[in-house]
C-alpha cells in the first residue's frame, strides 16, 4: 500500500448537516471537544472504534466520514 496515503475526513461538514456543535458531538460519542477539533482539523486521526461510533452518532457510512488523499 503506498505509505503517502493521507487519511482525510468531512467530520465538520457532516456535523454541520446535523446541526450540532464540536461539544455536543464530542459529548455524544464520549471524547472532548478538543478531540473532536483534532480529528477536523486532521491533527488526529480517530481510532477505528471512535470512527465508528462517530459514524453512528452522526449517522452516515464510514465511507462518507473518512477517505484518503
Amino acid at each position: 500500500m503506498d505509505e503517502k496515503l493521507i487519511l482525510k475526513n468531512r467530520l465538520k461538514e457532516a456535523r454541520a448537516e446535523c446541526k450540532i456543535s464540536q461539544a455536543q458531538l464530542a459529548e455524544m460519542v464520549g471524547v472532548s471537544r478538543n478531540t473532536i477539533s483534532s480529528i477536523e482539523t486532521g491533527q488526529f486521526n480517530p481510532a477505528a472504534k471512535l470512527a465508528l461510533i462517530l459514524c453512528t452518532a452522526l449517522d452516515k457510512k464510514l465511507e462518507d466520514l473518512f477517505y484518503f488523499e
